[in-house]
């Protein structure tokens, strides 16, 4: 590696400087190679000796040897020309050089016609006309020193190229690890073009520079090497003119670098006039930021927004680094820097963005934050019928909400059970045109073409049904009609019966409905016609002749009677006379009247069972036709003595258990048997009777 970028530095250096004098030859530094256009025969006249006469286009090269061995080259022009040269040494000066030790005049006619030195000429010198241009190698030993001289005799210039060969190699710092243990790093980075000289990227132009601040990475760390700057590749070879102090550099002008090596050990060791040279350009690596603004979404007019400050186009470079700030004290100071810039929350603003380059030159753009023009919206009222299955509900159409201007277009509308859900667009309703809802509140979130959104509250009512207060259950006859109205205030009116008016009349009992209509709202309304309910004669009492009549059910007062003509507020009738009668009852409702027919039994007050055939016993077979008849006989003191039912005839001669005769004496009795009517009514009649038993 180290051998290649000396081979390279070379190349470069001879096609550019030409040494034509023997006292400032150029060192050959390691084999290698030459390229060089010789122009001029230099400032001093050569005395050249051997096969040669005068110097006509020339250059003068000195090299020394590393290891022993044998030595050749090869000289090849590029065009038809005659390249003379020769050698001179060994350890000779330029005042005492004397006679070539080699030597080759060979006339060269076409292009690449070769010349130098082989391993299988025998002859050290050729001149005109003779042999083929090659002379005999060179037996060579370390530490010696010798003179080359080339000479384009010609006189058209053409470029030739030398290559050296043989065992032997040829002395150079640039090629020992113990002397060069490290690579040198050429400065700058590559051009666009290889061939170019690289670039060092400066961070303004004009600029003065240090060229100093490149000698530690040039040298790498190498001891015992020196490095000096210039303007001309002349003045690199020869390490004049360095350019000492820090100078304005121009990106236009090509800079040189020197590096040569001097021996701690000796100072005159040949090898320290080797000379490794580089060139280098500077380029303006000047930035310049861009002041952008970004806009973004202040949503729902929260007053801040998220903000992508990376998306601002701030400068159009790659490879660059960015720093964000909220002032430009703080970028100066490069403290309290943005550490979230992606998703940077802020008012609206500005911030600073410092830009360093990948060669560390630094602009600083202003990036102003800026809100989107907010969405305009309005919170609104919806209002809807209830649903008869749930009155307390109501289907509403969300989309129907003007919660947003008439004029503008371009909105999207998505419905929420909440705020926290319309801000988090979670929970979305599914159907916003037929919510189903009770009393409350929904949210719309109201986004735009630049995904902004605000959110909007819609109120929602249920309008409750509206019934008629005066429409009430009614309890008629139930032979009866009445006439239902609903009141006046209705939009419309539906009844079950078809009619469409506010009243309907000859309404029998049932059950009925009307829709009335208020607004937009129907409510269905159910009324019912009830029948009365009738009285029920539970009972009757009949004692002597007196009728007492008990009545339940219905609504009382009652009213009584024995004809359906004439009417008492009083149950009990008086002076009843014997045999079959109607009872007629009816309530406050003045109905068809209930009846019922029950017997008023004949009475019988005193019996005389002698066996005379006379009023023997008190019968009342006569009722047996009665449902559940019974005779009961009581003495005075409440005790039954007696039960006549259908097993003995209904009847009671006296006795009791029908064998042994009771005191004469008073007796009570009662009969009861029930009805046959629809309600089988119990009839319970009580008398005293005289029971006279001869003794």
């Amino acid at each position: 590696m180290k051998k290649n970028l000396l081979i390279a530095f070379l190349l470069i250096s001879q096609i550019f400087f030409s040494q034509a004098d023997c006292v400032t030859a150029i060192a050959v530094c390691g084999n290698a190679n030459i390229t060089y256009t010789p122009s001029g025969p230099g400032a001093i006249n050569e005395t050249l000796g051997g096969c040669l006469q005068v110097e006509n286009n020339s250059t003068w090269y000195s090299f020394t040897i590393a290891t022993g061995g044998t030595l050749t080259f090869e000289i090849n022009p590029t065009g038809p020309v005659d390249y003379d040269w020769a050698i001179y040494g060994p350890n000779k000066t330029c005042a005492t050089k004397g006679t070539p030790i080699r030597c080759s005049s060979n006339d060269g006619t076409i292009a690449g016609y070769p010349t130098g030195m082989n391993m299988t000429a025998t002859d050290t010198s050729e001149g005109p006309g003779f042999g083929d241009g090659f002379v005999k190698y060179l037996d060579v030993l370390p530490g010696e020193t010798y003179f080359l001289y080339v000479d384009n005799f010609s006189t058209t210039v053409f470029t030739f190229n030398l290559v050296w060969g043989g065992t032997a190699t040829l002395a150079s710092p640039f090629t020992d690890p113990l002397i060069q243990p490290h690579p040198f790093n050429p400065p700058g980075i590559p051009a666009a073009n290889p061939a170019d000289p690289r670039e060092i990227i400066v961070c303004s132009n004009p600029a003065v520079f240090d060229f100093s601040t490149l000698s530690t990475g040039i040298l790498n760390g190498n001891p015992n090497f020196n490095i000096t700057y210039h303007t001309t590749q002349n003045d690199a070879l020869s390490g004049n003119n360095a350019i000492l102090t820090p100078i304005t550099i121009n990106t236009a002008t090509t800079y040189y670098y020197s590096i040569s090596y001097t021996d701690p050990a000796n100072p005159n060791n040949p090898i320290n006039k080797c000379r490794q040279t580089g060139n280098f350009k500077f380029k303006d690596g000047t930035i310049t930021g861009n002041d952008v603004t970004l806009t973004a979404c202040n949503n729902n007019n929260m007053g801040t927004a998220v903000f992508d400050l990376t998306s601002a186009n701030v400068i159009g470079l790659p490879n660059v680094t960015k720093k964000y700030y909220l002032t430009m004290n703080d970028l100066n100071a490069g403290i309290n820097e943005i550490i979230n810039p992606s998703t940077y929350i802020s008012s609206a603003g500005v911030v600073y963005v410092k830009i360093t380059s990948q060669f560390g030159c630094i602009a600083v753009a202003k990036i102003t934050l800026n809100f989107y023009p907010p969405i305009v919206v309005q919170e609104a009222t919806l209002r809807s019928c209830f649903i008869e299955t749930n009155p307390s509900t109501a289907s509403f159409n969300l989309t129907a909400a003007l919660v947003t201007p008439t004029g503008p277009v371009g909105l999207t509308k998505k419905y929420y059970p909440s705020l926290t859900d319309a801000i988090n667009g979670t929970n979305q309703i599914a159907t916003p045109a037929a919510y189903i809802a009770p009393n409350g509140v929904v949210y719309v979130r109201v986004s735009n073409s630049n995904n902004c959104f605000t959110v909007a509250k819609i109120t929602l009512i249920v309008l409750p049904p509206v019934k008629s207060s005066v429409l009430v259950d009614k309890i008629i006859c139930m032979e009866d009609t009445t006439t239902l109205d609903a009141g006046p205030g209705f939009a419309s009116y539906l009844w079950s019966t078809g009619a469409i008016t506010q009243a309907v009349t000859n309404v029998s009992v049932g059950t009925y409905w009307v829709k009335l209509k208020t607004g937009e709202c129907i409510t269905t309304q159910t009324v019912k016609v009830y029948p009365t309910e009738q009285p029920v004669i539970s009972n009757v009492d009949i004692s002597t002749n007196t009728i007492t009549v008990n009545v339940v059910g219905g609504t009382p007062a009652y009213k009584y009677s024995l004809d359906n003509i004439t009417w008492q507020d009083s149950n009990v009738f008086n002076n009843v006379p014997r045999g079959d009668c109607h009872i007629y009852v009816k309530d406050i409702y003045d109905c068809e009247p209930i009846d019922i027919t029950i017997t008023v039994p004949n009475l019988v007050n005193v019996i005389t069972p002698n066996s005379d055939g006379i009023n023997d016993v008190i019968d009342y077979s006569a009722l047996a036709h009665k449902q559940n008849l019974i005779l009961n006989i009581f003495d005075r003191y409440g005790n039954k003595v007696h039960q006549a039912d259908k097993t003995n005839g209904y009847k009671w001669d006296g006795t009791t258990n029908g064998s042994k005769k009771v005191p004469t004496g008073t007796y009570w009795y009662s009969v009861t048997w029930s009805e046959n009517d629809k309600k089988n009514t119990p009839v319970k009649f009580s008398s005293w009777i005289m029971v006279k038993n001869r003794e």
